[in-house]
């Protein structure tokens, strides 16, 4: 397997991606998985997940950090309300370009999973199958809780500084893109619930049951609202972070799930 690391020079700015890539000619057959990042996440983040999912799967993988996250460019402006659209309709066909990506498999962490969720509702014809792990499609009062805690805890500098670890000197934004966005009034409306009812290709709606940020009607809406064949996989003694938490049954719904799929 070669591992492979470069920017990508966008209209918005500098992208940091980096690729699982296999050289034998069955996986290039099959569709590669496109990773979106949680809130305070990066590629750095996904640990060790991306290569286990590659080695587990026989696909490519591919991860990138957002805009103002990880080793891709600082952004100086609050992040917009609208951010988990805008990185579907703005950013993505970018990536798929630079990349010369066709047909893919998307999955997303958290706010990522709304991400990979929009995607596959944007480009119907080329994503093949969605997977969400610990994900949002409304506001709901446990992540608006969860959220506001973080944020206290975050005023522990040791904390603070174990996440500037990954992100240097974007972390404070990196801060303020999760906190002030979600827990602004303005963003108490936001719901995918548009987008839900356009995805057409299977989707896989991982949970944790003692998820922090999310109920159990998260997962339950994904497969309910969308159009696919859908499956829900419910994780016990797990919280918002399966892939770390619970790596091993993460990666066994995934296999399985895209088993059937090119």
């Amino acid at each position: 397997m070669e591992i492979k690391e470069q920017y990508l020079e966008l209209e918005q700015g500098q992208i940091f991606t980096k690729q699982w890539k296999f050289d034998r000619i069955d996986a290039c057959q099959k569709s590669p998985i496109i990773l979106f990042h949680e809130s305070l996440g990066c590629v750095a983040l996904w640990r060790d997940f991306p290569e286990k999912l590659a080695l587990r799967t026989g696909r490519d993988v591919i991860a990138y950090d957002r805009l103002g996250f990880g080793q891709s460019s600082i952004q100086l402006k609050p992040l917009e309300l609208d951010f988990v659209t805008e990185e579907g309709k703005k950013i993505l066909p970018q990536i798929f370009s630079h990349l010369a990506l066709n047909d893919f498999v998307v999955m997303g962490h958290s706010v990522g999973g709304g991400m990979a969720t929009i995607c596959a509702a944007l480009y119907p014809e080329h994503c093949k199958a969605v997977i969400t792990e610990s994900a949002q499609s409304v506001v709901e009062k446990i992540t608006l809780e969860g959220i506001q805690k973080a944020k206290i805890s975050f005023n522990d500098e040791k904390l603070f500084n174990r996440l500037a670890k990954y992100h240097a000197d974007k972390t404070q934004w990196v801060l303020d893109a999760w906190t002030e966005t979600w827990l602004s009034p303005q963003f108490v409306t936001w719901n995918l619930d548009y987008f839900l009812s356009k995805v057409q290709c299977p989707l896989l709606a991982i949970h944790g049951e003692l998820d922090e940020y999310a109920s159990i009607a998260q997962p339950k809406r994904f497969v309910e609202l969308t159009q696919g064949i859908n499956e829900l996989c419910m994780i016990e003694d797990c919280g918002h972070f399966p892939h770390q938490q619970k790596p091993s049954e993460v990666l066994a719904s995934i296999e399985k799930f895209l088993k059937n799929i090119e």
